[in-house]
């Protein structure tokens, strides 16, 4: 009986032993979390990446916009804001008020309306595909001249290449999707 009294008295002593110890496990990573805290340095903000302006020895930035099948040159540089398009006043080159607008929409987004005179070259496509094109390039070039306008360009999605382009004919169709006539009788 004295043996019983023993063993009993060794299971009572081993079960408060792990008791003990399953409360010392289950605030150890709380303490251990604490003391790594406490050892690491303040965190540092995000680390800034500055982004050079691509100016050539002109003070130009150059950029290729493109849209549909019309692609863009186009060069920018700090003046009174002169638009000329394949050497003629881009006020004759589009006449619709509709496609100047939409050269002028870079600007009007980044607040520069008229600090920049912009030199291009336009091939391939008709007017609307070349206005694009003009914007897309003039949007990239001012990304290139000043940095920092990026947010503001991209938000108005002037960045991004439109990739809409006329959808190929197919062999017997009229066109891309439309049937040759049809006939009942």
């Amino acid at each position: 009986m004295a043996e019983e009294n023993v063993t009993l008295d060794n299971l009572k002593q081993a079960m408060e032993s792990s008791a003990a110890e399953a409360e010392v496990a289950e605030a150890a990573p709380e303490a251990e979390a604490a003391k790594e805290t406490a050892l690491l340095p303040p965190e540092e903000e995000a680390p800034v990446i500055t982004v050079e302006p691509v100016i050539d020895e002109h003070r130009r930035s150059y950029a290729t916009g493109k849209r549909k099948d019309a692609v863009a040159r186009v060069w920018i540089k700090p003046g009174s804001g002169k638009i000329n398009v394949n050497g003629r006043d881009w006020e004759s080159y589009f006449a619709r008020p509709v496609l100047r607008m939409i050269i002028n929409q870079p600007f009007e987004a980044a607040e520069r309306a008229e600090q920049y005179d912009v030199t291009c070259t336009v091939k391939g496509g008709g007017l609307s595909g070349q206005a694009g094109a003009v914007r897309h390039g003039i949007s990239k070039a001012l990304t290139y001249y000043e940095p920092g306008l990026r947010p503001a360009l991209k938000k108005g999605g002037f960045l991004i290449r439109d990739s809409r382009v006329v959808e190929r004919k197919k062999y017997g169709r009229a066109k891309a999707r439309r049937s040759f006539q049809f006939s009942k009788r």
